[in-house]
């Protein structure tokens, strides 16, 4: 089975609006809305569960547009890792070790089917995936000849997207040793960095998008011009 977990407990305060962002409508639409619609069109996405400290609110959009896979709630953390935390958590005894656990920001509704496709796949071969693309423009040296251990290589660097996934019983683990040791709340800001502080392989799934997630009051505008362009 594979779950697709819906990270929507955030504040959105670097939008500086009194809505949380996942909230926000475009085009009379939540978009946290667009962002269930995208896993609940996907033929490889089985249930969701949707972290978020508003159970009515969600409950609600999901009767409103139909989101027949929402199988469970959790509440949020008051960081992204403590809000991973919680669904991994809420999932024990619900999912076994082999199913796949597919990360996604609730206001990442430009995710491609591809691109979560693509990270179910790498993750049921080497249990985890990260969606990444190479960077486009850095500050770097081209040259390999002529780079010192100062410089970054523009080749050697990679941004990650949206989602990311695990097999279950690894990640886990991984929450439940960090919990045990005391490290969860020194390390941010993602999964991905508790991974690489256990000493974990990553690997890098398809990444078909350069704009996934809504951060800045700018990414709004550009999501309705996405949507308006993909209506027309």
């Amino acid at each position: 089975m594979n779950i697709a977990v819906v990270l929507a407990a955030g504040s959105g305060s670097m939008i500086a609006s009194d809505t949380p962002k996942q909230y926000i409508e475009i085009l009379g639409k939540p978009i946290l809305a667009y962002t269930l619609e995208i896993f609940e069109t996907n033929k490889n996405i089985d249930a969701i569960l949707v972290v978020t400290n508003d159970f009515d609110r969600v409950r609600e959009i999901c009767a409103t547009y139909h989101i027949s896979k929402l199988k469970w709630l959790c509440a949020g953390g008051d960081s992204f890792q403590n809000s991973v935390k919680n669904a991994v958590f809420e999932l024990r005894d619900k999912i076994v070790d082999d199913d796949i656990v597919v990360i996604s920001f609730g206001v990442a509704p430009m995710t491609p089917q591809d691109d979560i496709d693509d990270a179910i796949l790498v993750a049921r071969k080497y249990g985890n995936a990260v969606s990444a693309k190479d960077i486009d423009l850095c500050t770097c040296i081209k040259d390999n000849e002529i780079s010192s251990s100062k410089s970054i290589l523009r080749e050697s660097l990679k941004g990650f997207a949206n989602p990311w996934a695990f097999k279950y019983a690894e990640l886990f683990l991984a929450y439940e040793y960090a919990i045990e040791k005391g490290i969860l709340e020194q390390i941010e800001p993602h999964t991905t960095s508790l991974y690489f502080e256990l000493g974990k392989k990553i690997y890098f799934s398809k990444c078909t998008s350069a704009q996934a997630k809504i951060t800045y009051k700018s990414d709004l505008e550009l999501f309705e011009a996405w949507i308006r362009f993909k209506r027309t």
